[in-house]
């Protein structure tokens, strides 16, 4: 008779450096069979051509997984200019080949063009549906949807860091949802030769660097994994491993309460503060203990609105 091994109930966020050649979602299901984890989701989908930083919620932390998922991001990104294929990358087809005569400072004029507020076209090879469908599964079957709405966003930064035989690195800094591939494939049009990513690694999502200590690849955890007799995961691992689950939204300042309070917003009842605030969203901690409990906003008059509290709250208040 087979024994089922009960999966674990794990919080916490894991900072993963995803390797090139595999899906985000594979990640995910291994991620998830390493930690035998009930409860999982990443951030940002990265395709299989793109490398670096992909985090992985644990438990009560995919509660706060939009506070990441709706931050700014950085990019690495390499491009070969004079081809054009129709996925804007390396794995398409190429559909136009010129000859390439531009300057660096010719690149430096049109990368400028695309800093600030834009609205973008989302490209064909993209996980954005229509009508229930991705689009990427119309692209495979030769249809192109012509009128897909564009998207506002924000291209903050755009550095041109190297230009040798063709390839151009660019550091872009943008908000959440551009699609690094239409730049990319917007910026060899505007410089009259065509282009397509052929290396893309994001390096930060919000204050989260891909250089934080904690940052870790598949094939590292795997061996990591091994030292564990039966492959059972120890509690120091998962300490050593997983960061916090308020580390999400350490960036949101903090707002103390008493007990009695926490007890009332437990029970929906509507809490007003002695003096209103300037800011407008908090994360709730309670004042003896600090005890991370969840999150919440303020409105104009002081009241406490919109709380997303952790489930752990409720053993202890």
């Amino acid at each position: 008779m087979l024994k089922i091994i009960k999966k674990q109930n794990i919080n916490g966020l894991l900072l993963l450096d995803k390797s090139i050649g595999i899906t985000s979602n594979k990640i995910l299901q291994c991620v998830k069979i390493i930690f035998n984890a009930k409860k999982a989701g990443y951030i940002g989908t990265l395709d299989p051509l793109a490398s670096g930083l992909l985090p992985i919620c644990f438990g009560e932390y995919t509660k706060f997984s939009k506070y990441l998922m709706n931050a700014n991001k950085t990019y690495l990104v390499t491009a070969l200019l004079g081809e054009k294929t129709d996925t804007a990358d390396k794995c398409g087809y190429l559909i136009k080949k010129k000859n390439v005569n531009v300057t660096i400072k010719d690149i430096l004029k049109k990368i400028n063009l695309f800093k600030g507020k834009n609205k973008q076209k989302p490209p064909m090879y993209s996980a954005i549906k229509y009508k229930g469908i991705p689009l990427y599964k119309y692209a495979r079957a030769g249809i192109n949807i012509p009128n897909l709405k564009k998207r506002t966003i924000i291209i903050y930064q755009i550095k041109l860091l190297n230009f040798y035989k063709n390839k151009i690195k660019l550091q872009i800094n943008c908000s959440k949802g551009t699609y690094i591939r239409s730049i990319i494939d917007d910026l060899g049009d505007k410089l009259n030769c065509g282009a397509h990513i052929i290396k893309l690694r994001r390096i930060v999502i919000s204050h989260i660097s891909i250089l934080h200590k904690n940052v870790i690849t598949l094939e590292q955890l795997k061996i990591l994994i091994m030292n564990y007799q039966n492959h059972k995961l120890n509690i120091l691992l998962i300490k050593k491993l997983l960061l916090p689950i308020n580390y999400i939204i350490s960036h949101i300042p903090k707002l103390y309460l008493s007990n009695l309070l926490i007890k009332k917003i437990m029970n929906g009842k509507k809490i007003k503060l002695k003096s209103i605030i300037n800011k407008k969203q908090f994360r709730i901690f309670d004042e003896k203990f600090h005890n991370f409990i969840g999150i919440c906003q303020i409105n104009n008059q002081g009241y406490i609105i919109k709380c997303k509290l952790i489930n752990s709250v409720k053993k202890f208040y």
